[in-house]
């Protein structure tokens, strides 16, 4: 695969309904993770880049804060979410201190239950109802990328704006009713001459701005960091090199780095309590990638599967991700003369 994907950020709320203020509600980070793996660092040439993404995460168990099931006699079924994300990039063919200058802007429909108050059924995941439409926007007004010698690196800056549905306690939410900002860098270090076989590494680090929840409730969603990891090797599919397969090992890990603050809203009742007590959550994944490259038409398609082994205060599931990408060049470069 030849480029970068970003997923707009999707939100996966779960209560931990122990009847308790410390357990009424857990919320995850706007980046769903999974989505970079191999080729980290690389942006697309300059030009347009279209890229449909299709994600879906199901899991079956919901871990407490210690690493353990809290479903198996409580829950039944499938926690689903499905996402189908068009992502528009535009990389002018300018040299910004001696890079490449990117933006871009993500829409996503949604079909799942992706925000909430409380978990509304604590017998069956598959009760739980959900919502279909678009989802929060993704921004990015800056991106910075350099390719050397035997390694791309890029940086850039994201806004997660809160466009999709949202309303305190509703069960068809489809955004997160919260502003975030994404810092985000991309490495991918060439380990062979060739460039056949690299090292990859992602991370982005999210901070939130507040959101209202019921009761009158005002909670400011923790902080929270991501690394993706990749090792990957090219295999010439055609001796002419104009068809490529590249396969390897991916994985990643999410932290919730600090508390929430504010306030949060007690079901059931009119009252409200700290934010603070909700416990802070991590999950951690390996998987593999495949993608198929056509280089001179810059064209790939990439499939992805994510097995999550561990988990704390956070679903525990997989995630597979699959789609493709088109770059069109503007302006066209010259037609090379043999």
């Amino acid at each position: 695969m030849s480029r970068h994907i970003r997923l707009v950020g999707l939100v996966l709320t779960l209560c931990l309904l122990n009847y308790t203020p410390s357990s009424s509600a857990q919320q995850k980070p706007q980046w769903l993770p999974g989505q970079i793996g191999l080729n980290a660092g690389l942006m697309p040439s300059p030009g347009f880049t279209y890229i449909n993404i299709a994600v879906d995460y199901s899991a079956g168990r919901f871990n407490g804060p210690n690493g353990n099931s809290i479903s198996a006699n409580l829950i039944t079924g499938n926690y689903t979410v499905w996402a189908d994300e068009n992502v528009f990039y535009y990389i002018p063919d300018v040299d910004i201190l001696g890079g490449n200058l990117g933006f871009m802007l993500i829409i996503t429909p949604v079909n799942g239950y992706l925000t909430a108050d409380v978990l509304p059924n604590l017998t069956s995941l598959t009760a739980t109802p959900g919502g279909s439409g678009l989802t929060d926007t993704w921004v990015q007004p800056f991106g910075l990328g350099w390719h050397l010698k035997r390694a791309d690196v890029l940086v850039a800056e994201a806004v997660v704006a809160p466009t999709g549905r949202y309303n305190p306690g509703a069960s068809d939410n489809l955004g997160s009713g919260y502003f975030g900002n994404h810092v985000q860098t991309g490495t991918t270090v060439y380990i062979t001459k060739n460039k056949g076989t690299s090292a990859n590494l992602f991370t982005d680090w999210e901070v939130h701005g507040a959101r209202q929840g019921i009761n009158g409730a005002d909670k400011t969603p923790g902080q929270a960091f991501t690394d993706e990891w990749g090792l990957g090797q090219v295999l010439p599919l055609k001796k002419d090199l104009s068809q490529l397969l590249q396969v390897g090992g991916v994985g990643y890990d999410q932290w919730q780095v600090t508390k929430d603050s504010g306030t949060i809203g007690i079901p059931g009742t009119s009252l409200t309590t700290s934010a603070n007590f909700i416990p802070t959550y991590s999950v951690h994944a390996a998987g593999v990638q495949l993608n198929y490259v056509m280089p001179a038409k810059e064209i790939s398609a990439f499939f992805k599967y994510y097995h999550e082994y561990r988990a704390y205060s956070h679903f525990q599931g997989n995630t597979i991700v699959f789609g493709g990408t088109w770059t069109f060049r503007i302006p066209k470069p010259p037609a090379h003369k043999p």
